[in-house]
């Protein structure tokens, strides 16, 4: 299978006309005939003047032709569209034009590229000079908004020679489709500060706990300090003498990621949408699993599954949740929850950490999100994220200055009282329950896996 590069691939495409009537009159033109217009004032004095300004006119419009023959078209203009990185959502990058002249004279190209506000607010310009034979480039700068695969349009051209009397008005079909991904660096930055504040730990609790996990390895006879459920009992009663299992730690677990796409994930926090918080958190929950040797499924769901990715791993595999994640968009929709519950229980047999990325409704009842992560711990380790309410937080802990603050406070304490007897809930029916904060989702999540890990939880 192709793996799609991360830079998107440069487009090179011949300058043909834009329209039916495809040019026009440059500047200099118009300002030639304005230096016509003195010779009004003598035409008072002689009625001759007026047609020497006629002569003038048309020696003006005649130069404006010739200066229009002169303009190259056709393929005798090239332009290349090519992009300088990965474009990531949030991440300044930059986009190069590069204008090839094969004509005979030289000429000034003023360029506009038809690219999405989601990349830029305001269309870009740039203006080149470009000689004969030659070629030039230059670059402007996009932010990405938005995730996902974006569409790019034309490249249109205003062509002019060194007398700047006439123009051409060009396009060149330079259309393609270009994919926005999660913010990696700021994933993998989050991701790599805990890895370094825990590498200690960790190296000190393996050697502590050498032969624990929950893989069999071997049989032997009981010693002083085993655990009572690691003895083997039928074979216990087989040999008339205590035998115990031995571990060793597992070498690959299986942990699925399931990232909600409803409609509670298109609320903003700032300038990026829950969902885009989630995106990152399971971006960088990725990485380190796979980097620990376990493997790694991804879901991503809303009223219907966007993507499923059997637990796997490797560079390829990390691929293929990049590709997943930057692709999910945000439903209007609430999602279904109890469907994306029983996809992982129809294909995960065996016991795994299911991490689950969602938001808590507010409803009356207990939100469908709640019960159907609860069906899943009889057989799976669950953890469940959820953004922290930052913003409800602070209206609770403000002191109201008028009646209607004071109620608006009340509303925000009754929810957030709601929100934690849901999590409590969950807490003890066994699930996990992490709140992540909204400017840094990966590092809480991310540090919980690392406890689950160590704990032998799965």
């Amino acid at each position: 299978m192709t793996v799609r590069p991360l830079v998107p691939a440069p487009v090179t495409a011949a300058a043909l006309a834009a329209r039916r009537l495809p040019f026009a009159f440059a500047p200099r033109f118009f300002l030639l005939l304005a230096a016509g217009c003195i010779l009004v004032i003598p035409a008072w004095i002689d009625p001759r003047a007026i047609l020497i300004l006629g002569a003038w006119n048309l020696l003006v419009m005649a130069a404006w032709m010739v200066d229009l023959q002169r303009i190259p078209t056709g393929d005798a203009i090239d332009v290349t569209r090519a992009w300088t990185k990965p474009l990531a959502i949030g991440v300044p990058s930059g986009v190069r034009i590069d204008v090839r002249n094969h004509s005979a004279i030289a000429v000034q190209v003023d360029v506009t590229d038809h690219v999405p506000t989601t990349l830029r607010r305001d269309l870009p310009q740039v203006r080149l000079e470009v000689a004969s034979g030659a070629s030039a480039d230059t670059e402007y700068e996009i932010s990405p908004a938005e995730r996902g695969d974006t569409p790019v349009g034309r490249l249109y051209l205003r062509v002019r020679s060194s007398w700047s009397l006439a123009e051409r008005w060009l396009a060149a079909g330079a259309e393609q489709t270009v994919r926005v991904y999660p913010d990696m660096a700021d994933a993998r930055r989050q991701s790599m500060f805990l890895l370094r504040s825990r590498q200690l730990a960790l190296e000190k609790r393996r050697a502590r706990v050498v032969g624990l996990g929950r893989d069999f390895e071997s049989l032997r006879d009981y010693q002083p300090g085993d655990e009572p459920r690691d003895i083997s009992w039928s074979v216990t009663a087989r040999r008339g003498k205590p035998v115990t299992r031995v571990y060793q730690p597992e070498r690959s677990q299986a942990v699925w990621i399931l990232v909600d796409a409803g409609r509670l994930l298109r609320a903003r926090n700032g300038a990026r949408t829950k969902l885009d918080g989630m995106v990152n958190a399971a971006l960088g929950l990725s990485e380190v699993a796979l980097a620990a040797g376990d493997r790694v499924g991804l879901l991503t769901y809303g009223r219907r599954t966007h993507a499923r990715l059997a637990p796997g791993r490797g560079g390829r595999h990390l691929r293929a949740i990049v590709d997943a994640l930057a692709t999910v968009i945000a439903e209007r929709a609430e999602a279904d929850h109890a469907r994306a519950a029983a996809a992982v229980m129809a294909v995960q047999k065996q016991r795994a950490l299911v991490v689950w990325l969602t938001e808590v409704a507010e409803t009356a009842g207990v939100p469908d999100v709640i019960e159907s992560a609860a069906k899943l711990t009889p057989q799976h380790l669950v953890l469940f994220g959820v953004t922290r309410p930052t913003e409800l937080t602070a209206v609770a802990e403000a002191v109201p200055g008028t009646e209607d603050e004071m109620y608006r406070m009340l509303a925000v304490h009754e929810t957030l009282d709601r929100r934690s007897a849901l999590l409590k809930g969950l807490r003890q029916r066994g699930v996990l329950v992490v709140e992540m904060e909204p400017q840094t989702p990966a590092a809480r999540l991310i540090d919980q896996y690392l406890s689950v890990k160590e704990r032998n939880l799965i």
